[in-house]
């Protein structure tokens, strides 16, 4: 009986050291297992870390490689739709040419029409009451015919008495004037025309030489000045 007394003792003895002992065991894991998630949760913000770096590197450069494309686009947009706008304009001012060289050649074949009216209206001289209204008639022939021209855009040249100019005249004939300066036109011969502020037909010009005496003056001038000089040669060399 005292031994199994002491038995017992010994028995609660051990399990009042392994009730003292199991705190500080249970302690320890939980603070390993605290360290380990404290670990792990570290090593995932890095990882996190590591991967937002990653992410933001490879977005940066398919944002520059974007950035890049699209300025390649915009770059042919503008040369596409500055071509597309030369094309068009192109386009545009070939019509606009045709049309002014359709219009031109029928208009051209009409302007002699309008030269005879307006050498009729010069010639004719109408005395009885029968040619005054047979001329009123053709005068209002000829004023329809010049008004379809006006509104055609078709416009006469007024040249006589402004200098001669190769890209709106031709000259037919040359003679000496006492009224105008050499190089100006001194009569018309033929009139000329503009079509839209282009030259339609040239005018038929007769231009000045300059006034006729004042150059048979100089040329007399010019010979006597010369007979003196070969006058006074012959003289030196008698003596």
């Amino acid at each position: 009986m005292i031994e199994n007394q002491s038995d017992n003792i010994d028995i609660k003895e051990n399990d009042v050291s392994n009730q003292d002992n199991a705190p500080e065991d249970t302690s320890s894991a939980e603070d390993k297992i605290i360290e380990n998630d404290e670990l792990s949760s570290e090593k995932k913000e890095e990882l996190n870390t590591e991967e937002l770096k990653n992410t933001i590197s490879n977005n940066d450069a398919r944002l520059e490689q974007l950035e890049k494309e699209h300025e390649t686009l915009k770059n042919q947009y503008v040369r596409i739709s500055a071509d597309f706008d030369n094309f068009r304009k192109r386009q545009s001012r070939d019509q606009d040419d045709l049309k002014v060289q359709l219009v031109s050649k029928t208009l051209t074949a009409i302007l002699p029409i309008v030269d005879n009216f307006e050498r009729a209206r010069q010639q004719l001289k109408p005395e009885s009451e029968e040619a005054q209204a047979l001329h009123r008639s053709y005068q209002g022939l000829y004023k329809q015919l010049v008004e379809v021209l006006k509104q055609q855009g078709v416009a006469p040249m007024r040249v006589v008495g402004q200098q001669f100019d190769p890209n709106l005249h031709e000259a037919v004939l040359r003679e000496p004037s006492e009224e105008f300066k050499e190089d100006f036109i001194v009569e018309e011969l033929q009139r000329g025309y503009h079509l839209e502020g282009k030259v339609l037909r040239h005018a038929l010009v007769k231009v000045s030489m300059g006034p006729g005496k004042q150059n048979s003056q100089e040329e007399v001038e010019k010979d006597t000045v010369e007979e003196s000089i070969d006058s006074e040669e012959n003289t030196s060399e008698d003596v």
